[in-house]
């Protein structure tokens, strides 16, 4: 069994770098008058990243026999669908104004040609793997008279840099004054035409990356950053502080007081988590959905630090086409052992009987829901003819991967769980019959608790989700991967924090059942964050579209959904180690 298993994960390892790997093999070194591939990628509105169609979706000048460029896993899940363009760019060589072709668009080709240009239509393309854009027109609108002049660009100028012989920069620039009218619905004669202007730099070759991600690191952008990071490391610090001072003093009242032989029958019941150390340590109901949650949740804690890790040595540079989408999926797979061993392990403290059950449930919940939401996006991409699609192959490669890797390894955890015969460790002896437990006002409840719960943690990195949301749902790009994972952290401790100071106060009440509650109170920054997200939506965006709306929500409900599993598990743990440490500290009957 353990050579299975070690043979499902050299299987994905050697899968992951043959699908990361570059299909061309180019050294990036050139000749002049060497061919430099270009290749098109794809068009779509400027507003919607998810909205993406295939270059040739278009009536653009395409090659005879255009090839699709080999891709690795994490390209297809991006949506990136290149194939080769129809312009010569040969190294150092310069043109003037080259035709690429002529045609006549029909009616319908213009109508289409101009519903992309009122929709801010852009195109990508890769030049030597580096990416350029540019817009397929313009909309001149009149204000005086409230016409609206449609214009398609039909030439581009390609200026690129170079050093020795390599690429180091592309530029595109598209010209309002050479344009064509397609306002009419008339059948449009056109001739596309395009020059290259190639100018040397001093930049070095492993510089070239360097341009894209100054965006994020300019100084301004620095400061925000910074202004958050110390924002939220004060509020925090206060918060905290102010929470630790009370719960301490409280705390070193309480073990004085309950060090006291001689202390009175009323004293007792005016304290009350000594009072019901007899129920503290009851198992929770639905332990095996319980158990499975603690499962999922260490799995997706792991995988968020195996990402950051990733991200912090330099994996996720600019434009490194699909890496953080392989790094996800083939991660996720190699972490499922880790879910298999904690919830089965876990559930079996909890004295359950049926693992195998408890064991299915724990691949499920959170791959089921996601499952299902890309079932459904994935269907409406087919019905938009949209790159977001996934093709059948590709579909197989990721089944293989959950058949072969993911659920192998799952099970492999589950069986090391049950023998690991760990026993849960309570201080006190849990009684016969539970406890009742008093009648309660109503902000001791869970809603409100969870209100509480979540609102510290979100507001320490809310300032930070605007620019995470700006590069996954925009065109901007997120590179400052070392505050990120500050921020990371300081969300950890947070949410540990503030979820055992609500149990403190919860147990102090003689309110038991704190288990589901603490994780319940940890995970609530998720639908804080999913708050966050209609906001991002409706007031920080112009995505618009049923298939960019149901796109955006599907995935960051997902997202939202994983971070409650995670940060409720943070929440539990912090609380179950809280909560046998000061049970540990006083003497039980």
């Amino acid at each position: 069994m353990a050579s299975a298993g070690a043979a499902a994960v050299l299987a994905v390892v050697v899968l992951a770098c043959a699908l990361g790997a570059r299909a061309d093999g180019s050294d990036h070194k050139y000749k002049e008058g060497d061919h430099v591939p270009l290749y098109a990628n794809k068009v779509g509105p400027f507003h919607n990243p998810s909205e993406t169609y295939r270059y040739y979706d278009l009536p653009f000048c395409a090659p005879e026999h255009p090839k699709d460029k080999k891709e690795a896993l994490g390209e297809v899940l991006n949506g990136d669908r290149l194939v080769d363009a129809p312009y010569e760019l040969d190294f150092k060589e310069d043109r003037n104004s080259k035709v690429l072709c002529k045609k006549v668009l029909s009616k319908e080709q213009v109508a289409n040609l101009r519903d992309a240009v009122a929709k801010d239509y852009y195109f990508q393309m890769y030049y030597d793997d580096l990416p350029l854009w540019g817009f397929l027109g313009k909309l001149n609108k009149d204000k005086d008279q409230g016409d609206a002049k449609y214009l398609l660009f039909k030439h581009i100028h390609f200026d690129i840099m170079y050093n020795d012989n390599r690429v180091i920069e592309i530029n595109v620039q598209t010209d309002p004054n050479v344009a064509v009218d397609i306002t009419e619905d008339k059948e449009v004669p056109i001739e596309f035409s395009y020059s290259v202007t190639w100018k040397k730099t001093d930049i070095p070759f492993e510089k070239r990356m360097d341009k894209y991600s100054k965006s994020s690191s300019m100084p301004q952008h620095l400061e925000i950053h910074w202004f958050s990071i110390i924002n939220s490391c004060v509020t925090v610090l206060l918060l905290t502080g102010f929470l630790a001072t009370i719960l301490m003093r409280v705390l070193k009242n309480d073990f004085i007081k309950y060090s006291h032989e001689d202390e009175s029958l009323e004293d007792q019941e005016e304290t009350g988590w000594k009072y019901i150390h007899g129920d503290v340590f009851r198992f929770p109901k639905q332990k095996s959905v319980f158990a499975a949650l603690i499962g999922s949740g260490t799995q997706l804690l792991a995988l968020a630090i195996f990402i950051f890790l990733l991200a912090l040595v330099g994996v996720f540079y600019p434009y490194n086409r699909g890496a953080l989408f392989t790094a996800l999926v083939v991660i996720y797979a190699l972490t499922s052992g880790i879910a298999g061993y904690t919830a089965t392990s876990f559930y079996l403290q909890l004295e359950g009987t049926n693992w195998v059950r408890n064991l299915i449930l724990t691949g499920c919940l959170f791959c089921g829901p996601l499952f299902l939401t890309f079932c459904f996006l994935n269907t409406v991409a087919i019905a938009y003819s949209a790159t977001a699609a996934l093709p059948f192959g590709t579909i197989i490669v990721i089944i293989l991967i959950w058949a072969l890797v993911t659920s192998p390894l799952l099970v492999l955890g589950g069986i090391a769980g049950k023998n690991s015969n760990t026993e849960f460790q309570s201080p006190c002896r849990t009684t016969k019959y539970p406890r009742e437990i008093p009648q309660l006002p109503w902000y001791r409840s869970t809603i409100p608790q969870m209100t509480m719960a979540g609102f510290l943690p979100f507001s320490a990195i809310y300032i930070e989700l605007y620019y995470i949301f700006a590069s996954i749902w925009g065109h901007k790009i997120y590179t400052i991967y070392s505050i990120l994972f500050i921020v990371f952290i300081i969300l950890i401790i947070v949410t540990a924090f503030v979820t055992v100071a609500l149990t403190y106060f919860q147990l102090a009440v003689e309110d038991h059942e704190w288990w589901w509650r603490s994780v319940l109170c940890g995970g609530s920054t998720g639908i804080f964050i999913f708050f966050y997200c209609i906001y991002y939506y409706h007031a920080r965006s112009d995505m618009s579209g049923f298939m960019q709306t149901s796109f955006f929500f599907g995935y960051m409900t997902c997202v939202c959904y994983g971070f409650f599993l995670m940060l409720g598990t943070v929440g539990f743990r912090a609380s179950l180690f809280f909560v046998r440490h000061i049970y540990r500290s006083i003497k039980c009957e």
